[in-house]
């Protein structure tokens, strides 16, 4: 593109620009014109048409998300909320944790490694500028059949990807999911999350506050790859050839991310910046724009003055690139030679860029003339917002009115070969295979990752303080009922939380759907964030922050509606926490909660190409009443283990249980069929001493939570009722899928 100054716009209002092939559409363009009051620059373009696509302006989505707001529940630990970098939650004695979770999705089909290592680097960036040291990462995945070819190219770089991002920046990987379903194939979803921790005092937001204070842009220097990135390519809906827009993923480089939050870290114990914000999608264009629209005035920035790895960018390519491992800060003058000092203590390329105004306006210039004149709050916060047409899928009714007509085991050989199959199936095998590749105990702060039902973290190592995070979905019910969907999936997160004795406290989430042009998939997202809105409000739980991801679709085929929920939780001394499994024999096993006949949505239905009935129904106060008598349980030393049961029911629960230690159990069940194979929500198995049965009844009956007597631990086998399956059959069936289909 040319460049064409300010003056040159306002003097040639008819000339065309490529507006449509940015992304906008004619009624966008006219609505920048209208700001305006011209046509915009070159420049002015770039910034609005990053800024403005769906994956930075939320257009499609603000009308629905405002509900987690408007239900927001009353909460003492929130102390930042939905609309800042992430969120924030005071956990206790003095520390504040913050976190969050992002996608990173279609850049990962395109370049799977560079696309899943620069989402982890995205979400670190987003943890560090809220002045956290980020202490863990987890990756939420889903991918097309197992056994399909793209599947076996996408899913070991994307692994990869994560591993070698996140353990060169040092940071375990304490959790996640790797799921897969046909509605993925060519839009896999690669969700990341990041928590970090910080001291109250030390909490940091993008704003651009003080007339005269400096625009320092610090990292590394800004290059070609990315142009566009993210914030054009999560904005399209991939066509049965692929994307048509395909700028160059990001890539990026852990090393100089790891000296970054060093140095940032470092910068911010000396309180040297009024406000900060990292480069992720829309690069330099949403950084300028969301500081001077979140502070007090304007800003004047010198784009030439930006280092470049590629001298032959233009103004409007260094605007949109996506360039990783870059930071804006907010500097005093009086205190910029300290912060200068200390960049190059750690070898960081700095430089100042621009200032702040006492204007209202945004104005970049380059070599002297100005090519950007805008009010910054059109480019960051006042971009269009739809509410688009909304229509319930014909196939809810037509799947809703179907009864799930599987195969039900009987026989003790039927049982046998029903309990192999799960462990072996795909979404409930081991995945040691995709786990191994990560570091999960570097800091020593671990306290327990994949395949515990939640990730737990230390943040205190004198108190043992720590926090516990779990990130769940069930596609299969949000497809069936998104309303409840979404309502199952916080629940079920929460449960996995308070199985190890972690108080939840605070959500996130990633939703991830097709095109939202569909009026079908634009209903599920709605009743997806209604269901959400309200179980949080029920449940206490605020939301602090997420992150939206729409046009996950091939062609006319849209992935299941996948809203990826993320909960926080607190533990006030991690030694003290409640294992997932056994490790001795002679304990009693309690099933808590009751068991319907709840196949509809199941792993068992999937296995056997069933897709339809009725999802269960979310019982958010019998959820509630569960997870205290896990917290009361877990405050009176009862429990010698506790495992939620989700995907693959009872059945998948023992085999994680009996496997964890090698040690069996004898499981005597009326209707073992149904029981093993069921979904019901809302339940745990715990193990206890057998001496200890009472204070579980009594417990069970101050909670009203149904409990039954299910078996005893012990032996070198899984034994339901006549039918015995040896600890190395069941070992073998559940460990050997991955390395089978993928090396």
């Amino acid at each position: 593109m040319s460049l064409d100054t300010v003056a040159i716009a306002q003097s040639t209002p008819d000339n065309k620009q490529p507006f449509a092939e940015l992304g906008l559409k004619p009624d966008e363009y006219a609505r920048i014109k209208e700001i305006l009051g011209r046509r915009p620059t070159s420049s002015e373009l770039a910034m609005y048409s990053v800024m403005w696509s769906e994956h930075c302006s939320y257009k499609s989505s603000k009308v629905h998300l405002k509900q987690f707001g408007d239900k927001a529940p009353k909460s003492d630990a929130l102390l930042v909320g939905i609309g800042e970098n992430a969120g924030v939650v005071d956990v206790g004695q003095g520390y504040a944790v913050t976190f969050k979770i992002e996608s990173h999705n279609h850049p990962s089909f395109v370049e799977p490694y560079q696309g899943a290592a620069t989402g982890v680097g995205g979400i670190v960036r987003d943890i560090l500028t809220m002045g956290a040291r980020p202490i863990a990462v987890m990756d939420p995945l889903r991918f097309g059949p197992a056994d399909a070819p793209d599947t076996r190219r996408v899913l070991p770089g994307i692994v990869a990807g994560i591993g070698g991002y996140g353990n060169c920046l040092g940071l375990p990987n304490i959790g996640g999911e790797v799921v897969f379903d046909e509605t993925y194939a060519g839009n896999p979803l690669v969700n990341a999350l990041c928590v970090g921790v910080m001291k109250h005092s030390d909490i940091k937001l993008a704003k651009a506050a003080g007339a005269g204070n400096l625009v320092v842009l610090f990292g590394a220097k800004t290059g070609g790859d990315g142009i566009g990135g993210v914030s054009v390519l999560a904005s399209e809906t991939f066509g049965t050839g692929g994307s048509t827009k395909r700028p160059s993923v990001q890539v990026g480089d852990p090393f100089v991310e790891k000296i970054l939050i060093e140095c940032s870290l470092e910068i911010f114990a000396e309180e040297l910046v009024v406000g900060i914000q990292d480069l992720g999608g829309a690069g330099l264009s949403c950084a300028t724009s969301e500081l001077a629209s979140g502070g007090s005035g304007g800003m004047k920035v010198a784009l030439d003055k930006v280092p470049l790895r590629d001298p032959s960018l233009s103004p409007e390519e260094i605007l949109m690139s996506e360039s990783q491992e870059r930071m804006c800060a907010i500097v005093e003058p009086h205190k910029l030679a300290r912060f200068l000092e200390i960049c190059k203590k750690w070898d960081v390329t700095v430089t100042a860029i621009g200032e702040v105004t006492d204007g209202d306006r945004l104005e970049i210039t380059w070599n002297g003339e100005i090519i950007v004149d805008v009010p910054p709050r059109t480019v960051a916060h006042e971009g269009p917002v739809y509410n688009r047409p909304m229509e319930q899928p014909a196939y809810i009714n037509e799947v809703n009115s179907q009864k799930v007509s599987v195969p039900i085991p009987h026989t003790a050989t039927e049982i046998k070969a029903a309990v192999l199959k799960l462990a072996a199936a795909p979404n409930l095998a081991d995945k040691s295979w995709v786990t191994s590749q990560y570091d999960k105990y570097v800091q020593g702060n671990t306290i327990q990752s994949q395949p515990d039902d939640s990730g737990m973290v230390r943040i205190d190592e004198k108190t043992h303080l720590g926090v516990a995070i779990s990130t769940d979905a069930n596609a299969n019910w949000s497809y069936l009922n998104p309303y409840q969907g979404a309502k199952l999936a916080l629940a079920e997160a929460a449960r996995n939380i308070a199985t190890a004795g972690a108080r939840p406290l605070a959500v996130t989430n990633c939703l991830n759907f097709g095109s939202p042009e569909d009026p079908g998939v634009m209903w599920q997202f709605a009743e997806t964030v209604r269901g959400l809105a309200d179980g949080c409000l029920e449940m206490g739980l605020p939301v602090t922050g997420g992150n939206v991801s729409f046009y996950n679709q091939t062609g006319a085929i849209a992935i299941l509606p996948t809203p990826v929920i993320g909960v926080l939780g607190v533990i006030q001394d991690v030694r003290t926490r409640t294992p997932m499994s056994f490790n001795s024999a002679g304990l009693d096993l309690y099933l808590l909660g009751q068991t319907h006949e709840d196949l509809a949505g199941s792993e068992w239905a999937f296995l056997h190409g069933e897709r339809v009935g009725q999802s269960p129904t979310a019982d958010l106060s019998a959820e509630m009443r569960l997870i205290e008598l896990l917290l009361a349980g877990h405050g009176m030393q009862l429990f010698s283990a506790a495992h939620d049961l989700s995907q693959g029911g009872l059945s998948a629960g023992l085999t994680e249980m009996v496997l964890r230690h090698s040690i069996g159990a004898r499981i005597v069940l009326k209707s073992a069929g149904i029981e093993l194979l069921s979904e019901s929500p809302g339940r745990v198995i715990v193990a206890i001493e057998t001496g200890r049965a009472q204070s579980l009844v009594d417990l069970a009956s101050e909670h009203q939570i149904m409990l039954t007597k299910i078996g005893s631990t012990g032996g070198d086998s899984l034994t339901i009722n006549e039918s015995v399956i040896s600890l190395n059959e069941l070992r073998t069936a559940h460990t050997s899928t991955f390395p089978k289909l993928f090396g």
